[in-house]
């Protein structure tokens, strides 16, 4: 894009959006952290040579955002925020609200990354992560004898996803895992919930979260990538059976 259709693109975008990505800008060019105070609203009139209610609206748009947050009362005033992994994982899942999104879809991306994450992880984490793991793993003894059991078990291998992914060195890549995981949980239904539970497929899956957990304890990058690989085509083949779908909803913030 040449330097006269930026200028055109920008000159139509509002005014208190313009300066909201000047503070933007100003903030990364200060290089200010999570918590750092930002000028107080006469500075910024200053600063940004606009108006009250300019500088007002480009704040609003900005703690809207999750970028920056206010306080009130002695020592308030507005903070350089972080956009939380459970608010971003929000915004994502509304974007693919209209994207038609498909178990399929996940599952694909599950037996990529998921495995990878694993073989990441043998050997680093440490013994309260691997026994939380552990925890985790041995929730249910015994399998569900009702359609309610059956989903509580569900959530519950979510939840050892979840909290695998959060130990993730690759941001990029735990965040991705973790964000499938959520989706799962929260947004899937299930249409033959109501036949018999499958106990073998519960058990397999047990089994995997289990001898996954031994080979993180013991280093075992390439057995853990086995694992989890034989895993997650288990776990596609249980929700195949079950006739789960991705429904169609905005995801709370």
């Amino acid at each position: 894009m040449d330097g006269s259709r930026k200028e055109v693109d920008r000159q139509r975008r509002s005014r208190p959006v313009r300066v909201a990505d000047e503070i933007k800008q100003w903030v990364v060019e200060q290089d200010l952290k999570k918590g750092a105070k930002l000028p107080n609203e006469a500075a910024m009139i200053r600063t940004f040579g606009v108006s009250k209610g300019t500088v007002r609206e480009a704040m609003r748009i900005l703690e809207a955002q999750g970028l920056i947050v206010t306080r009130t009362g002695p020592g308030g005033g507005s903070f350089v925020g972080e956009v939380s992994a459970h608010r971003a994982r929000s915004l994502l899942a509304n974007y693919f609200y209209f994207q038609e999104l498909s178990l399929a879809d996940i599952y694909q991306m599950r037996k990529l990354l998921e495995p990878e994450l694993a073989a990441n992880l043998a050997g680093t984490l440490t013994p309260a992560q691997l026994d939380e793991l552990q925890a985790l793993a041995e929730r249910h003894p015994e399998p569900a004898r009702t359609a309610e059991e059956e989903k509580e078990q569900h959530v519950s291998s979510l939840a050892f996803h979840s909290r695998l992914s959060e130990f993730a060195d690759n941001r990029l890549l735990g965040f991705v895992i973790g964000f499938m995981a959520r989706i799962l949980r929260e947004m899937t239904v299930y249409r033959r919930l109501y036949e018999p539970p499958n106990h073998a497929l519960w058990a397999r899956g047990r089994k995997h979260q289990l001898d996954l957990v031994v080979a993180l304890r013991d280093g075992d990058a390439e057995g853990a990538r086995q694992v989890m690989a034989s895993h997650m085509a288990g776990a596609e083949e249980m929700m195949v059976a079950q006739e789960a779908q991705i429904q169609r909803q905005f995801m709370a913030e």
